[in-house]
């Protein structure tokens, strides 16, 4: 086994790379910045220092959107300049594994994979990973064992809840709601409640810095917005309770969904998701107190994942490195587990 090998996770925020070499895991921001309709001005973090600021000559866009790529050549362009400029990887005779959902079709599977079928690169394999299973293994889980295992990946454009047992796929539901949704609904609220008008960048920030699941944390941020009577930029401080009243109907439309996956598991998977709690991982997971939120609708222990945003990442290592785990990256047309 050379040291050639990528695990990628192409998430609508962030780009996640395994290295073979370095056994670890690089983030970049999934964002590109492009002139003349197809000249690559910046990507990764440099492209979103620019978005909502961008004149119009200046195109900012996430080439992922609700978990597919929205746009192939622009998201083929990016990773590749991420690859060779910035990770210096070597991609000839390289292996491959790319994470997909699981409750997409197969054509926009295949999406994933033409990314680096359709280029000159000869490579040694391209496979692809259900994300569901990569983001157990980067966790920890053994999914091969005869356990059920529930496991929800709270993304930036959907919510992918899984249960897992014996290697496959039992149950598994994407939800067009996530960190997105979340940062418009804060948007929504405080144009509606203060007549303030916000960007999502900010809507962002105000989440990871202040958010909550429950009222009454007793912080607060100052940000500055555009007063909608007047038009006029002005500073108004805002609550963690504001985000939380912002944020609320989306996070239970979240905890509804996970329960009414519950209610259809097998007895005898649901006794052990009982006993083992849920898992929860993606960029979203780290708002304060989201393990009580859903343990309170469920009545089952919810454990956060450490460093959500990467385990994915993490899992297609193990798939590329661990001869255990190696049949869970499949090609489109081999995709029993045995």
């Amino acid at each position: 086994m050379t040291n050639n090998g990528y695990g990628i996770d192409l998430g609508t925020f962030n780009l996640k790379i395994f290295s073979r070499g370095t056994n670890d895991v690089t983030t970049f921001k999934n964002t590109i910045a492009v002139i003349n309709k197809n000249q690559i001005y910046a990507y990764g973090d440099d492209a979103y220092s620019m978005y909502e600021k961008a004149p119009d000559t200046i195109d900012v866009s996430f080439p992922i959107v609700n978990g597919v790529i929205a746009d192939f050549d622009h998201m083929q362009s990016m990773l590749l300049e991420v690859l060779n400029k910035d990770l210096k990887a070597h991609l000839k005779s390289a292996d491959v594994c790319i994470a997909v959902p699981n409750d997409i079709t197969e054509v926009e599977k295949r999406a994933f994979k033409d990314i680096f079928e359709k280029t000159k690169i000869k490579l040694h394999s391209v496979t692809l990973c259900e994300k569901p299973l990569a983001d157990a293994l980067g966790m920890g889980i053994d999914v091969t064992e005869p356990t059920g295992v529930m496991v929800v990946d709270i993304g930036a454009d959907t919510t992918e809840i899984s249960v897992i047992s014996l290697g496959g796929l039992v149950l598994s539901e994407l939800l067009p709601t996530g960190g997105n949704r979340l940062d418009d609904s804060i948007v929504t609220y405080l144009k509606r409640k203060y007549n303030l008008l916000i960007g999502r960048k900010t809507a962002r920030e105000l989440k990871e810095s202040i958010g909550g699941s429950f009222p009454g944390m007793g912080t607060s941020m100052e940000i500055v917005g555009r007063d909608v009577v007047s038009g006029l930029p002005i500073p108004m401080t805002i609550s963690s309770d504001i985000i939380y009243e912002g944020m609320k109907d989306e996070l239970t439309n979240i905890s509804t969904a996970i329960k009414r996956i519950l209610e259809n598991v097998p007895p005898e998977l649901a006794k052990d998701i009982v006993y083992s709690g849920i898992y929860v991982s993606g960029g979203s997971s780290r708002i304060a107190g989201l393990d009580q939120f859903f343990s309170n609708v469920t009545n089952i222990k919810t454990n956060i994942t450490e460093d959500g945003e990467k385990t994915v990442a993490l899992g297609l290592g193990k798939v590329l490195t661990d001869e255990k785990y190696s049949r869970f990256g499949y090609t489109m047309k081999s995709r029993i587990f045995s």
